[in-house]
């Protein structure tokens, strides 16, 4: 069952649009929030990197939660994240499908 991790109400407001949009700028943290896209629910955090260090994916977490993109959950004792699909949509209509596709795009490329 998936818990919030402590501290984090889940009630984190989208940043603003410019926030949001440097956030999906980087490269490495595209791929985060096209994986999790993907996958429709919450991933255990090793799974969404793969060529960086666990600091520096720790990094690029922090960076997509404080844009509001993404939140942090422990399932079964796991730490894990989930994309704020719903809140996204409400703060931004649009944004992530159209990111999230030509993202998917670029990767079969």
């Amino acid at each position: 069952m998936a818990q919030p991790q402590a501290g984090n109400t889940g009630h984190q407001p989208v940043a603003a649009l410019p926030v949001v949009l440097a956030a999906l700028q980087d490269p490495v943290r595209l791929e985060m929030v096209r994986r999790l896209s993907n996958a429709g629910s919450a991933v255990r955090c090793a799974a969404l990197y793969d060529a960086i260090n666990k600091s520096t994916a720790t990094h690029h977490f922090k960076i997509l939660r404080e844009a509001g993109i993404i939140e942090r959950l422990v399932v079964d004792g796991q730490p894990c994240q989930r994309l704020r699909t719903a809140e996204l949509d409400r703060a931004v209509p649009g944004l992530l499908p159209s990111v999230v596709a030509a993202a998917n795009q670029a990767q079969q490329q």
